[in-house]
Protein backbone atom coordinates (compact mmCIF):
# COMPACT_ATOMS: atom_id res chain seq x y z
CA UNK A 1 0.00 0.00 0.00
CA UNK A 2 1.29 3.46 -0.90
CA UNK A 3 1.51 6.01 1.89
CA UNK A 4 -0.38 9.33 1.89
CA UNK A 5 0.17 12.64 3.66
CA UNK A 6 -3.15 14.53 3.83
CA UNK A 7 -2.66 18.21 4.65
CA UNK A 8 -5.51 20.55 5.54
CA UNK A 9 -4.09 24.00 4.74
CA UNK A 10 -6.85 26.32 5.89
CA UNK A 11 -7.67 29.17 3.50
CA UNK A 12 -5.52 27.95 0.59
CA UNK A 13 -6.69 29.82 -2.53
CA UNK A 14 -4.96 30.85 -5.77
CA UNK A 15 -3.73 34.11 -4.23
CA UNK A 16 -2.27 32.36 -1.20
CA UNK A 17 -0.66 29.69 -3.38
CA UNK A 18 1.01 32.39 -5.50
CA UNK A 19 3.03 33.33 -2.40
CA UNK A 20 3.95 29.70 -1.64
CA UNK A 21 6.61 28.56 -4.15
CA UNK A 22 7.47 25.28 -2.41
CA UNK A 23 3.87 24.12 -2.22
CA UNK A 24 3.15 25.43 -5.71
CA UNK A 25 6.00 23.32 -7.07
CA UNK A 26 4.28 20.22 -5.67
CA UNK A 27 1.13 21.08 -7.60
CA UNK A 28 3.10 21.90 -10.74
CA UNK A 29 4.66 18.42 -10.71
CA UNK A 30 1.32 16.83 -9.94
CA UNK A 31 -2.10 18.49 -10.25
CA UNK A 32 -3.78 21.61 -8.83
CA UNK A 33 -7.58 21.84 -9.04
CA UNK A 34 -10.43 23.56 -7.26
CA UNK A 35 -12.13 21.92 -4.29
CA UNK A 36 -15.91 22.07 -4.46
CA UNK A 37 -16.73 22.65 -0.84
CA UNK A 38 -20.05 22.24 1.00
CA UNK A 39 -22.47 24.53 2.79
CA UNK A 40 -21.59 25.59 5.39
CA UNK A 41 -17.99 26.02 4.27
CA UNK A 42 -16.57 25.78 7.78
CA UNK A 43 -13.97 23.53 9.35
CA UNK A 44 -16.02 20.83 11.05
CA UNK A 45 -18.56 20.36 8.27
CA UNK A 46 -16.04 20.19 5.44
CA UNK A 47 -13.57 17.96 7.27
CA UNK A 48 -16.36 15.52 8.10
CA UNK A 49 -17.49 15.49 4.46
CA UNK A 50 -13.92 14.82 3.30
CA UNK A 51 -13.39 11.94 5.72
CA UNK A 52 -16.76 10.21 5.22
CA UNK A 53 -17.46 11.06 1.58
CA UNK A 54 -20.97 12.15 2.56
CA UNK A 55 -22.87 15.42 2.92
CA UNK A 56 -23.88 17.00 6.26
CA UNK A 57 -27.34 15.42 5.97
CA UNK A 58 -25.63 12.03 6.40
CA UNK A 59 -22.69 12.69 8.74
CA UNK A 60 -24.59 15.22 10.86
CA UNK A 61 -21.95 17.92 11.26
CA UNK A 62 -24.05 20.88 10.21
CA UNK A 63 -21.53 23.50 11.34
CA UNK A 64 -18.78 24.11 13.85
CA UNK A 65 -21.57 23.87 16.37
CA UNK A 66 -25.33 23.75 16.69
CA UNK A 67 -28.13 23.73 19.26
CA UNK A 68 -28.01 20.47 21.19
CA UNK A 69 -31.75 20.14 21.61
CA UNK A 70 -31.57 17.35 24.16
CA UNK A 71 -29.29 19.42 26.39
CA UNK A 72 -30.92 22.77 25.74
CA UNK A 73 -27.62 24.47 24.94
CA UNK A 74 -25.92 25.80 21.79
CA UNK A 75 -22.36 24.47 21.76
CA UNK A 76 -19.46 24.86 19.36
CA UNK A 77 -16.19 23.00 18.92
CA UNK A 78 -17.12 19.70 20.54
CA UNK A 79 -14.41 17.08 20.06
CA UNK A 80 -15.88 13.57 20.29
CA UNK A 81 -15.61 11.61 17.05
CA UNK A 82 -18.89 9.80 17.70
CA UNK A 83 -20.70 13.00 16.71
CA UNK A 84 -19.68 12.22 13.11
CA UNK A 85 -21.87 9.52 11.58
CA UNK A 86 -20.58 7.20 8.90
CA UNK A 87 -17.48 5.20 8.13
CA UNK A 88 -14.31 7.28 8.08
CA UNK A 89 -11.59 7.08 5.45
CA UNK A 90 -9.16 5.08 7.58
CA UNK A 91 -11.89 2.66 8.67
CA UNK A 92 -12.64 1.86 5.03
CA UNK A 93 -8.95 1.33 4.31
CA UNK A 94 -8.57 -0.86 7.39
CA UNK A 95 -11.39 -3.13 6.22
CA UNK A 96 -9.36 -3.76 3.09
CA UNK A 97 -6.05 -4.19 4.90
CA UNK A 98 -6.11 -4.96 8.62
CA UNK A 99 -2.51 -3.78 9.04
CA UNK A 100 -3.39 -0.24 7.87
CA UNK A 101 -2.45 2.54 10.30
CA UNK A 102 -3.56 6.16 10.39
CA UNK A 103 -2.42 9.21 12.36
CA UNK A 104 -4.49 12.34 12.97
CA UNK A 105 -2.61 15.48 13.98
CA UNK A 106 -5.04 18.29 14.58
CA UNK A 107 -8.06 17.43 12.39
CA UNK A 108 -11.30 18.03 14.27
CA UNK A 109 -13.43 15.44 16.09
CA UNK A 110 -10.27 13.57 16.96
CA UNK A 111 -11.00 12.47 20.50
CA UNK A 112 -12.21 8.90 20.65
CA UNK A 113 -11.49 8.37 16.96
CA UNK A 114 -10.34 4.97 15.73
CA UNK A 115 -7.09 6.34 14.29
CA UNK A 116 -3.99 4.57 15.58
CA UNK A 117 -2.31 7.83 16.55
CA UNK A 118 -4.22 10.92 17.65
CA UNK A 119 -2.80 14.30 18.61
CA UNK A 120 -5.20 17.19 19.13
CA UNK A 121 -5.23 20.32 21.30
CA UNK A 122 -6.80 19.70 24.70
CA UNK A 123 -6.09 22.19 27.51
CA UNK A 124 -5.73 21.26 31.15
CA UNK A 125 -8.64 22.76 33.09
CA UNK A 126 -7.33 23.10 36.63
CA UNK A 127 -9.54 22.90 39.71
CA UNK A 128 -8.84 26.56 40.53
CA UNK A 129 -10.13 27.73 37.12
CA UNK A 130 -6.78 28.13 35.37
CA UNK A 131 -6.25 26.76 31.88
CA UNK A 132 -2.90 25.39 30.71
CA UNK A 133 -1.75 24.26 27.26
CA UNK A 134 -1.70 20.55 26.54
CA UNK A 135 -2.85 17.98 23.99
CA UNK A 136 -4.90 14.80 23.90
CA UNK A 137 -2.44 12.18 22.69
CA UNK A 138 -3.17 8.58 21.91
CA UNK A 139 -1.51 6.19 22.57
CA UNK A 140 -0.90 7.73 25.97
CA UNK A 141 2.72 6.55 25.92
CA UNK A 142 3.40 9.01 23.09
CA UNK A 143 2.40 12.10 25.08
CA UNK A 144 5.54 12.60 27.17
CA UNK A 145 8.10 11.97 24.38
CA UNK A 146 6.16 14.28 22.07
CA UNK A 147 5.99 17.10 24.62
CA UNK A 148 9.60 16.53 25.67
CA UNK A 149 10.79 17.02 22.09
CA UNK A 150 8.38 19.70 20.88
CA UNK A 151 7.28 21.44 24.07
CA UNK A 152 3.68 22.00 25.13
CA UNK A 153 1.22 22.57 22.32
CA UNK A 154 1.16 26.40 21.87
CA UNK A 155 -2.51 26.78 22.76
CA UNK A 156 -2.46 30.56 23.04
CA UNK A 157 -0.96 30.86 19.57
CA UNK A 158 -3.59 28.50 18.13
CA UNK A 159 -6.44 31.00 18.38
CA UNK A 160 -7.05 34.46 19.76
CA UNK A 161 -5.23 37.79 19.51
CA UNK A 162 -1.84 36.12 20.01
CA UNK A 163 -2.40 33.46 17.31
CA UNK A 164 0.74 32.99 15.21
CA UNK A 165 2.44 30.37 13.07
CA UNK A 166 3.67 28.64 16.25
CA UNK A 167 0.72 26.23 16.39
CA UNK A 168 1.07 25.24 12.73
CA UNK A 169 4.83 24.88 13.21
CA UNK A 170 4.24 22.54 16.17
CA UNK A 171 1.87 20.40 14.11
CA UNK A 172 4.34 20.36 11.21
CA UNK A 173 7.11 19.21 13.56
CA UNK A 174 4.85 16.51 15.00
CA UNK A 175 3.98 15.36 11.49
CA UNK A 176 7.64 15.16 10.52
CA UNK A 177 8.20 13.06 13.61
CA UNK A 178 5.47 10.65 12.50
CA UNK A 179 7.03 10.28 9.06
CA UNK A 180 10.54 9.76 10.42
CA UNK A 181 9.44 7.27 13.10
CA UNK A 182 11.04 9.57 15.67
CA UNK A 183 9.04 8.16 18.54
CA UNK A 184 9.57 4.50 17.80
CA UNK A 185 6.49 3.28 15.96
CA UNK A 186 6.42 2.60 12.23
CA UNK A 187 5.25 5.46 10.01
CA UNK A 188 1.48 5.17 9.37
CA UNK A 189 0.11 4.63 5.89
CA UNK A 190 -2.03 7.76 6.33
CA UNK A 191 -0.82 10.85 8.15
CA UNK A 192 -3.32 13.71 8.43
CA UNK A 193 -2.20 17.15 9.55
CA UNK A 194 -4.18 20.35 10.14
CA UNK A 195 -2.39 23.67 9.52
CA UNK A 196 -4.50 26.71 10.48
CA UNK A 197 -2.01 29.55 10.03
CA UNK A 198 -3.67 31.26 7.05
CA UNK A 199 -6.94 31.50 8.98
CA UNK A 200 -5.62 34.24 11.24
CA UNK A 201 -4.34 37.16 9.20
CA UNK A 202 -6.78 36.51 6.35
CA UNK A 203 -9.62 37.11 8.81
CA UNK A 204 -7.82 39.93 10.61
CA UNK A 205 -6.71 41.89 7.55
CA UNK A 206 -8.53 40.35 4.59
CA UNK A 207 -7.44 37.86 1.92
CA UNK A 208 -5.99 40.56 -0.37
CA UNK A 209 -3.86 42.26 2.26
CA UNK A 210 -0.04 42.36 2.49
CA UNK A 211 -0.40 40.57 5.84
CA UNK A 212 -2.18 37.68 4.10
CA UNK A 213 0.65 37.35 1.58
CA UNK A 214 3.20 37.40 4.38
CA UNK A 215 1.33 34.65 6.25
CA UNK A 216 1.34 32.49 3.10
CA UNK A 217 5.10 32.96 2.70
CA UNK A 218 5.66 32.08 6.37
CA UNK A 219 3.64 28.90 6.08
CA UNK A 220 5.37 27.87 2.86
CA UNK A 221 8.77 28.22 4.52
CA UNK A 222 7.59 26.11 7.46
CA UNK A 223 6.07 23.51 5.13
CA UNK A 224 9.14 23.02 2.94
CA UNK A 225 10.98 20.53 5.22
CA UNK A 226 7.80 18.47 5.67
CA UNK A 227 7.20 18.30 1.92
CA UNK A 228 10.85 17.31 1.43
CA UNK A 229 10.48 14.57 4.04
CA UNK A 230 7.31 13.26 2.39
CA UNK A 231 8.97 13.14 -1.02
CA UNK A 232 12.06 11.40 0.38
CA UNK A 233 9.91 8.75 2.08
CA UNK A 234 7.68 8.11 -0.92
CA UNK A 235 4.49 9.66 0.44
CA UNK A 236 1.87 10.91 -1.98
CA UNK A 237 0.83 14.36 -0.78
CA UNK A 238 -2.76 15.59 -0.99
CA UNK A 239 -3.03 19.19 0.24
CA UNK A 240 -6.35 20.98 0.37
CA UNK A 241 -8.32 23.76 1.98
CA UNK A 242 -11.77 23.42 3.49
CA UNK A 243 -12.75 26.88 2.30
CA UNK A 244 -11.40 30.11 0.86
CA UNK A 245 -11.62 33.34 2.80
CA UNK A 246 -13.37 36.29 1.14
CA UNK A 247 -13.43 39.98 2.03
CA UNK A 248 -15.70 40.89 4.94
CA UNK A 249 -17.22 44.34 5.28
CA UNK A 250 -20.66 43.93 6.83
CA UNK A 251 -21.43 42.30 10.20
CA UNK A 252 -25.08 41.30 10.60
CA UNK A 253 -26.53 41.15 14.12
CA UNK A 254 -29.04 38.38 13.50
CA UNK A 255 -29.81 37.63 17.16
CA UNK A 256 -30.38 41.30 17.94
CA UNK A 257 -32.93 41.42 15.14
CA UNK A 258 -34.73 38.42 16.65
CA UNK A 259 -34.62 39.98 20.09
CA UNK A 260 -36.07 43.29 18.92
CA UNK A 261 -39.02 41.34 17.53
CA UNK A 262 -39.61 39.69 20.91
CA UNK A 263 -38.52 36.25 19.69
CA UNK A 264 -35.22 35.91 21.60
CA UNK A 265 -35.15 36.03 25.39
CA UNK A 266 -32.37 36.59 27.91
CA UNK A 267 -31.95 36.14 31.63
CA UNK A 268 -29.74 38.16 33.98
CA UNK A 269 -26.91 37.06 36.27
CA UNK A 270 -24.64 39.43 38.17
CA UNK A 271 -25.95 42.36 36.16
CA UNK A 272 -25.16 40.77 32.80
CA UNK A 273 -27.45 39.27 30.21
CA UNK A 274 -27.26 35.63 29.14
CA UNK A 275 -28.95 33.98 26.17
CA UNK A 276 -32.02 32.01 27.24
CA UNK A 277 -32.41 29.26 24.62
CA UNK A 278 -34.96 27.41 26.75
CA UNK A 279 -37.66 30.08 26.48
CA UNK A 280 -36.70 31.86 23.27
CA UNK A 281 -39.14 31.38 20.43
CA UNK A 282 -36.26 31.82 17.95
CA UNK A 283 -32.51 32.33 18.20
CA UNK A 284 -29.53 31.85 15.91
CA UNK A 285 -26.31 29.91 16.28
CA UNK A 286 -24.14 32.18 14.15
CA UNK A 287 -21.25 30.49 12.35
CA UNK A 288 -19.35 32.82 10.01
CA UNK A 289 -21.62 33.43 6.97
CA UNK A 290 -24.17 30.79 7.93
CA UNK A 291 -26.54 30.79 10.89
CA UNK A 292 -28.79 28.01 12.11
CA UNK A 293 -32.00 29.56 13.41
CA UNK A 294 -33.92 27.39 15.86
CA UNK A 295 -37.66 28.08 16.03
CA UNK A 296 -39.47 26.53 18.96
CA UNK A 297 -43.02 26.68 17.57
CA UNK A 298 -43.67 25.53 14.01
CA UNK A 299 -46.32 28.21 13.65
CA UNK A 300 -43.61 30.89 14.02
CA UNK A 301 -41.44 29.65 11.13
CA UNK A 302 -43.10 31.72 8.40
CA UNK A 303 -42.92 34.88 10.51
CA UNK A 304 -39.27 34.34 11.40
CA UNK A 305 -38.38 33.55 7.79
CA UNK A 306 -40.06 36.75 6.62
CA UNK A 307 -38.22 38.79 9.24
CA UNK A 308 -34.86 37.32 8.26
CA UNK A 309 -35.39 37.77 4.53
CA UNK A 310 -35.91 41.48 5.17
CA UNK A 311 -32.72 41.77 7.28
CA UNK A 312 -29.98 43.68 5.40
CA UNK A 313 -27.05 41.40 4.63
CA UNK A 314 -29.11 38.21 4.32
CA UNK A 315 -28.96 36.38 0.99
CA UNK A 316 -30.93 33.15 1.52
CA UNK A 317 -33.27 31.77 4.16
CA UNK A 318 -33.50 28.00 3.79
CA UNK A 319 -36.35 25.93 5.17
CA UNK A 320 -36.01 22.14 5.36
CA UNK A 321 -36.89 21.69 1.68
CA UNK A 322 -34.37 24.30 0.58
CA UNK A 323 -31.73 22.86 2.92
CA UNK A 324 -32.07 19.55 1.05
CA UNK A 325 -30.72 21.23 -2.10
CA UNK A 326 -27.45 21.75 -0.22
CA UNK A 327 -27.36 18.36 1.52
CA UNK A 328 -27.93 20.15 4.85
CA UNK A 329 -31.34 18.80 5.85
CA UNK A 330 -30.39 17.12 9.12
CA UNK A 331 -32.24 17.16 12.44
CA UNK A 332 -29.38 19.14 14.00
CA UNK A 333 -29.90 21.97 11.53
CA UNK A 334 -32.07 24.89 12.49
CA UNK A 335 -35.63 25.01 11.29
CA UNK A 336 -34.19 27.79 9.13
CA UNK A 337 -30.63 28.15 7.83
CA UNK A 338 -29.64 31.68 6.89
CA UNK A 339 -26.86 32.49 4.41
CA UNK A 340 -25.22 35.91 4.35
CA UNK A 341 -24.67 38.01 1.26
CA UNK A 342 -21.12 38.24 -0.13
CA UNK A 343 -19.06 40.36 2.24
CA UNK A 344 -21.54 39.99 5.09
CA UNK A 345 -21.24 37.67 8.10
CA UNK A 346 -23.26 36.95 11.24
CA UNK A 347 -22.35 38.01 14.76
CA UNK A 348 -23.62 36.00 17.71
CA UNK A 349 -24.40 39.15 19.75
CA UNK A 350 -27.77 39.04 21.49
CA UNK A 351 -27.47 41.95 23.98
CA UNK A 352 -28.60 45.46 23.04
CA UNK A 353 -26.34 47.34 25.46
CA UNK A 354 -22.61 46.55 25.64
CA UNK A 355 -22.65 47.32 29.37
CA UNK A 356 -24.89 44.27 29.78
CA UNK A 357 -22.81 41.92 27.63
CA UNK A 358 -21.90 38.63 29.31
CA UNK A 359 -18.42 38.39 30.83
CA UNK A 360 -17.26 35.93 28.20
CA UNK A 361 -17.99 38.40 25.37
CA UNK A 362 -14.72 40.28 25.99
CA UNK A 363 -12.64 37.13 26.30
CA UNK A 364 -11.49 34.25 24.12
CA UNK A 365 -14.10 31.69 25.07
CA UNK A 366 -14.99 29.46 22.13
CA UNK A 367 -16.93 26.94 24.19
CA UNK A 368 -19.25 29.26 26.12
CA UNK A 369 -20.13 31.70 23.36
CA UNK A 370 -23.32 30.58 21.58
CA UNK A 371 -21.80 31.37 18.20
CA UNK A 372 -18.55 32.07 16.39
CA UNK A 373 -16.66 35.26 17.29
CA UNK A 374 -13.85 36.30 14.90
CA UNK A 375 -13.29 39.44 17.01
CA UNK A 376 -11.36 37.09 19.31
CA UNK A 377 -8.45 37.52 16.90
CA UNK A 378 -7.98 41.12 18.08
CA UNK A 379 -6.84 43.01 21.12
CA UNK A 380 -9.49 45.70 21.49
CA UNK A 381 -8.14 48.59 19.38
CA UNK A 382 -10.27 51.01 21.39
CA UNK A 383 -8.49 50.02 24.62
CA UNK A 384 -4.93 51.39 24.64
CA UNK A 385 -4.12 49.18 27.60
CA UNK A 386 -5.46 45.92 26.15
CA UNK A 387 -2.03 44.41 25.43
CA UNK A 388 -0.68 45.59 28.77
CA UNK A 389 -3.62 43.95 30.54
CA UNK A 390 -2.93 40.73 28.66
CA UNK A 391 0.71 40.87 29.74
CA UNK A 392 -0.31 41.37 33.36
CA UNK A 393 -2.62 38.40 33.11
CA UNK A 394 0.26 36.25 31.87
CA UNK A 395 2.23 37.26 34.98
CA UNK A 396 -0.75 36.23 37.11
CA UNK A 397 -0.88 32.93 35.26
CA UNK A 398 2.80 32.21 35.95
CA UNK A 399 2.20 32.99 39.62
CA UNK A 400 -0.67 30.50 39.67
CA UNK A 401 -3.31 33.20 40.12
CA UNK A 402 -6.71 33.27 38.48
CA UNK A 403 -7.41 35.93 35.89
CA UNK A 404 -9.89 37.02 33.20
CA UNK A 405 -8.56 37.91 29.75
CA UNK A 406 -11.02 40.72 28.95
CA UNK A 407 -9.33 42.19 25.88
CA UNK A 408 -11.62 41.25 22.94
CA UNK A 409 -13.48 44.13 21.21
CA UNK A 410 -17.25 44.21 21.01
CA UNK A 411 -16.97 46.09 17.71
CA UNK A 412 -17.15 43.50 14.88
CA UNK A 413 -16.14 45.97 12.17
CA UNK A 414 -12.44 45.13 12.65
CA UNK A 415 -12.95 41.74 10.97
CA UNK A 416 -11.81 41.82 7.33
CA UNK A 417 -12.18 38.22 6.15
CA UNK A 418 -14.91 35.59 6.36
CA UNK A 419 -16.21 32.34 4.87
CA UNK A 420 -19.10 29.91 5.13
CA UNK A 421 -21.22 30.52 2.04
CA UNK A 422 -20.28 28.77 -1.20
CA UNK A 423 -17.60 30.69 -3.10
CA UNK A 424 -18.56 33.50 -5.43
CA UNK A 425 -15.47 33.33 -7.64
CA UNK A 426 -12.28 31.42 -8.33
CA UNK A 427 -10.42 33.92 -6.12
CA UNK A 428 -12.12 32.64 -2.95
CA UNK A 429 -12.50 29.00 -4.01
CA UNK A 430 -10.37 26.53 -2.04
CA UNK A 431 -7.74 24.45 -3.82
CA UNK A 432 -6.65 20.82 -3.84
CA UNK A 433 -3.11 19.83 -4.80
CA UNK A 434 -1.97 16.27 -5.44
CA UNK A 435 1.66 15.30 -5.94
CA UNK A 436 0.68 12.34 -8.18
CA UNK A 437 -0.68 13.66 -11.48
CA UNK A 438 -1.88 10.18 -12.46
CA UNK A 439 -4.61 10.32 -9.81
CA UNK A 440 -6.51 13.10 -11.59
CA UNK A 441 -7.35 13.10 -15.26
CA UNK A 442 -6.35 16.24 -17.17
CA UNK A 443 -10.02 16.96 -17.83
CA UNK A 444 -10.74 17.26 -14.10
CA UNK A 445 -10.72 20.91 -13.03
CA UNK A 446 -12.36 20.48 -9.65
CA UNK A 447 -12.93 17.76 -7.08
CA UNK A 448 -16.00 17.67 -4.84
CA UNK A 449 -15.33 17.47 -1.13
CA UNK A 450 -17.32 14.21 -1.13
CA UNK A 451 -14.79 12.72 -3.59
CA UNK A 452 -11.61 13.47 -1.63
CA UNK A 453 -12.04 10.27 0.36
CA UNK A 454 -11.93 8.19 -2.83
CA UNK A 455 -8.97 10.21 -4.10
CA UNK A 456 -6.98 9.33 -0.98
CA UNK A 457 -7.97 5.67 -1.24
CA UNK A 458 -6.87 5.73 -4.88
CA UNK A 459 -3.57 7.28 -3.80
CA UNK A 460 -3.12 4.30 -1.48
CA UNK A 461 -3.60 2.08 -4.52
CA UNK A 462 -7.17 0.99 -3.77
CA UNK A 463 -9.47 0.36 -6.75
CA UNK A 464 -12.09 3.13 -6.47
CA UNK A 465 -13.92 5.42 -8.84
CA UNK A 466 -11.79 8.29 -10.07
CA UNK A 467 -12.89 11.69 -8.72
CA UNK A 468 -14.99 13.69 -11.13
CA UNK A 469 -16.45 17.16 -11.08
CA UNK A 470 -19.60 17.29 -8.97
CA UNK A 471 -21.67 20.23 -7.81
CA UNK A 472 -21.90 20.95 -4.09
CA UNK A 473 -25.62 21.52 -4.56
CA UNK A 474 -27.15 18.06 -4.60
Amino acid sequence: MKNVLLLDIVGLTPRALAAMPRLRALGDRGRTVQLETVLPAVTCSVQSTILTGTMPREHGIVGNGWYFRGLGDPMLWRQHNKLVAGEKLWETARRRDSSYRAANLGWWYAMGATTDVTVTPRPIYHADGRKSPDAYVRPASLHDPLVRDLGDFPLFQYWGPTATIASSQWLIDATRGMLSERWGSAAPELVMSYLPHLDYDLQRFGPNSPEADRAARELDTALAPLLDDAEARGYTVVALAEYGIADANRPVDINRALRREGLLEVYVQDGREQLDPWTSRAFAVADHQVAHVYVDDQSDIARVASLLRALPGVDEVLDREAQAAYGLDHERSGELVVVAEPGAWFTYYFWLDDDLAPEYARGVDIHRKPGYDPAELFFDPADRLAKAKAGLNLVKKKLGLRYAMSTVPLDPSWVRGTHGRLPESAADTPLLLCSDAALLDDSVTSVAATDVRDLVLAAHGAPVNAPTRRSSRV
